[in-house]
């Protein structure tokens, strides 16, 4: 899966990996790809509600050496 910007978020909790997307996503022109890579349990329900909110677009996401990767296209 392509993507355009990469947002590291393993090792942060509820809320961070959210809101550091939420920062990510703002910098980026829309149809851009972000790829948000988490660990945080409640990152499963966060990342596609707040999508869902926000108005973007959760694209993909798959499982890589126990680690979700979000794939997150802007409106």
């Amino acid at each position: 899966m392509t993507f355009d910007h990469d947002l590291d978020a393993i090792g942060l909790l509820c809320p961070l990996p959210v809101l550091k997307a939420r920062k990510r996503l703002s910098a980026l022109a829309s149809g851009q790809v972000l790829r948000l890579q988490a660990d945080d349990p409640a990152a499963v329900v966060d990342v596609p509600h707040f999508c869902s909110e926000a108005g973007h677009q959760l694209i993909h996401v798959e499982m890589l050496n126990g680690q979700r990767h979000y794939y997150i296209r802007k409106k």
